[in-house]
């Protein structure tokens, strides 16, 4: 008997070589995404040795799109997704707008036909959904207000993309291409489309909502874990690619709304966690795939296409998405990290330009200059983020450059609330996540005055309509923890879990008010020893805390003097940063014996 091969040898080949050139591109410094890609040019048709099935591939990469959008669902709820549409929907629309003129316009430069020339456009537009989420995700933004926004402008081109990939074959006799066999008008097909989206959202949210947890809810208590993963692969799955057939919408999008879903019971982290080795082995298989399609040679034929389509894609689309943010009368900050996350395309674009080549719009040279552009600006996208970072302190550090960037909001902060003025020996709480709330709970229970400062509009504006004073700027910039009355302050919280961020305030503040009491969060041990040096008085490391509860409870359960308890929780307090760094002190002392 003959047996077809090709799935295991693409997996087999795929996740082997991603493996060797992800382990050497750590090894030198390099993002393992590049070593991702370099397996897939490596099992690739354009190279020699092992060709692994990039129809195989390419169907595994998508499975790993649905499964990654999917984990994101499952951590962004629908008030974050709402909270955000104020910047995203339009913020997104303008973006791929400049996106696609300046494609258009490059397109008519080397001699593309208007429908050839918009379809080109439009290819570079739009982010790839599994790059953008890496990104946040290594740099643990996808729970801050930067990175909601740019998931939710995610959201957005993915909706637009579904919106264009319906109304091209409907266009497409009119652009220069083939006509659709379809005659049907592009007002109908536009608002069937919109239809459809909108039932599928609509039925998500309304039934689903009640369903799906509670069939998983049932699931669970069954014990089996090996169920309970089925059902969270199969509803992920399932609901994706029944979408994509009953709606018209991307598998991706689907699958995005059904962890929204999930996200509202209380079976939301419990599903991640077992989706996540899954997701994250297709995730590298997409990278491959990709890796796969790119044509070194085209690099030869076409450098200036390439260029500077490459071009427009990192710089273009970047300085559009910047300016719009900024705009909104967002700081620069959060300006540079969403045009960072939006420098580059992926899967979307190549599935808009191997439709354009299937419907006559593109020829063969303009898919293999998107895919060429689509490979470097995905192996560029580390760079541009570290780029992005060194610009925006160079420009908070230059006040005729912030100012320019933020106009006359620069330097201090965006806005204020005026009852901030009659504070007097209060708290000032810098960031209000789910720490900074339950501290904020603490701190009015007990009736002590606070005010928030935050970079998260919506927080703020929330906290406005109960009436607790709020300040929306960065506190490490000059000027800002003065207008949080820290002269009269009795204590400043550093709840923020940015790293350089906390470093930051907590020089400005100490520099203006040398006594003040100071209590700062971090998650890197490595933080202790600076905040030492500065004479902070608590400085707050999360891991340690929880383990020192822990040890706290064991020691209570097996011990019978609560003050040795106490002392030995204190002692180790001091020292347990260290203890986490080395994991030697841990050991018993060897005995004299």
């Amino acid at each position: 008997m003959v047996h077809d091969t090709s799935l295991i040898v693409t997996i087999a080949a795929g996740l082997s070589l991603a493996f060797l050139f992800g382990v050497i591109a750590a090894k030198v410094g390099l993002p393992p995404l590049l070593g991702y890609l370099m397996a897939g040019l490596a099992v690739g048709p354009f190279t020699p040795g092992i060709m692994a099935d990039s129809a195989v591939a390419q169907q595994l990469s998508e499975i790993g799109v649905t499964l990654l959008m999917f984990g994101v669902g499952l951590h962004f709820s629908i008030k974050d997704l709402w909270a955000v549409r104020k910047v995203a929907i339009p913020g997104a629309i303008v973006q791929i707008a400049v996106a696609t003129t300046l494609g258009l316009a490059l397109g008519t430069l080397f001699n593309m036909k208007f429908g050839a020339g918009l379809v080109f456009g439009l290819c570079l537009s739009v982010a790839s959904t599994v790059v953008l989420l890496r990104a946040l995700n290594d740099r643990n933004l996808m729970d801050s207000a930067n990175g909601r926004i740019a998931i939710g402008w995610l959201v957005v081109e993915d909706l637009v993309t579904v919106l264009a990939l319906v109304a091209l074959p409907a266009l497409s006799g009119s652009l220069g291409g083939t006509q659709s066999s379809e005659q049907q008008s592009v007002a109908l097909t536009l608002g069937m489309t919109f239809l459809k989206v909108t039932a599928f959202v609509g039925l998500m949210l309304i039934i689903g909502k009640r369903v799906i947890p509670a069939v998983l809810g049932r699931v669970a208590s069954s014990g089996s874990r090996e169920l309970f993963t089925l059902g969270v692969v199969a509803i992920a799955l399932g609901i994706a690619f029944g979408s994509s057939a009953l709606f018209g919408v991307s598998p991706a999008l689907g699958a995005f709304f059904a962890g929204i879903v999930i996200a509202e019971s209380d079976l939301s982290h419990r599903a991640n966690a077992e989706i996540l080795p899954l997701q994250e082995t297709f995730t590298v298989l997409f990278f491959v795939a990709v890796g796969m399609l790119f044509n070194p040679y085209v690099l030869v034929e076409h450098p200036l296409q390439v260029f500077a389509a490459l071009v427009i894609v990192t710089v273009g689309k970047s300085v559009a998405a910047a300016a719009i943010v900024l705009l909104f009368r967002y700081p620069i900050a959060t300006a540079l990290v969403i045009s960072a996350s939006l420098a580059q395309i992926g899967e979307f674009s190549f599935i808009l330009a191997s439709l354009g080549l299937s419907l006559g719009l593109i020829r063969s040279e303009a898919l293999s200059v998107i895919l060429a552009v689509g490979v470097l600006s995905i192996g560029l996208n580390p760079l541009v983020f570290s780029l992005s970072t060194k610009l925006t302190t160079i420009v908070e550090r230059n006040p005729k450059w912030l100012k320019l960037c933020e106009g006359d909001t620069a330097n201090i902060f965006t806005e204020y609330d005026q009852t901030t003025d009659a504070l007097k020996n209060h708290a000032i709480m810098v960031g209000f996540g789910r720490v900074g709330a339950v501290i904020g709970a603490a701190l009015s229970r007990t009736g002590v005055p606070y005010v928030v400062v935050d970079l998260d509009r919506e927080v703020i504006n929330m906290l406005q309509e109960n009436q607790i004073p709020t300040i929306f700027g960065d506190a490490s910039r000059p000027g800002v923890l003065e207008h949080a009355h820290l002269n009269s302050a009795a204590i400043l919280i550093v709840a923020t879990p940015a790293k350089s961020q906390a470093r930051e305030i907590v020089q400005v503040a100490r520099n203006l008010r040398p006594d003040l009491k100071i209590c700062v969060r971090t998650h890197h041990a490595g933080d202790v020893s600076f905040f030492d040096a500065l004479r902070i008085e608590r400085v707050v490391l999360g891991e340690l805390e929880t383990a020192l509860e822990m040890a706290g409870f064991a020691m209570s359960a097996t011990h019978s003097n609560p003050q040795i308890v106490s002392t030995t929780i204190d002692d180790l307090r001091q020292v347990g940063a260290k203890i986490m760094e080395t994991k030697h002190d841990c050991l018993p002392e060897a005995s004299s014996s």
